[in-house]
């Protein structure tokens, strides 16, 4: 019996780059780690990878509100790219919009402390996991 494969989700951002990872049936993601936006990312991507034992990534992709591509999506593409060379796994993109806003909702409603709530780390983790969510619930 071969063993379940997981989905990475990611929340691209300037500074950093939130992590969600699936659970091996693609029905729950949950956020698992924060990886600075610097030379060494993709390397720490990779070890992810590798340590969850992922089959697909999922990249939210940032859409202005009138659903086309701006600056920021050249970027993403840029590190899309970038992942699919070093990586060589599949990589899928998933339309972003709101989902930093969805973040900050989301912890407050779960009545998570401002503190915490202000961490951008936090955010970031969140958002991927939105993400991530978004497209297991379509699949």
């Amino acid at each position: 019996m071969s063993s379940l494969k997981r989905i990475l989700g990611i929340d691209y951002g300037s500074k950093r780059i939130g992590i969600a990872v699936s659970d091996p049936l693609g029905i729950i993601a949950q956020g698992v780690s924060v990886v600075a936006n610097s030379s060494t990312m993709i390397n720490e991507i990779k070890k992810l990878v590798h340590e969850y034992d992922v089959e697909m990534i999922v990249v939210g992709m940032p859409f202005n509100l009138k659903g086309e591509k701006g600056i920021k999506a050249d970027e993403v593409d840029r590190f899309i790219s970038q992942i699919e060379k070093e990586l060589q796994i599949e990589v899928v993109c998933l339309d972003e919009r709101l989902t930093s806003k969805m973040a900050h909702q989301t912890l407050r409603d779960m009545e998570v402390k401002k503190k915490k709530r202000q961490d951008k780390g936090t955010i970031d983790k969140m958002a991927a996991a939105l993400i991530l969510q978004g497209y297991l619930d379509s699949h």
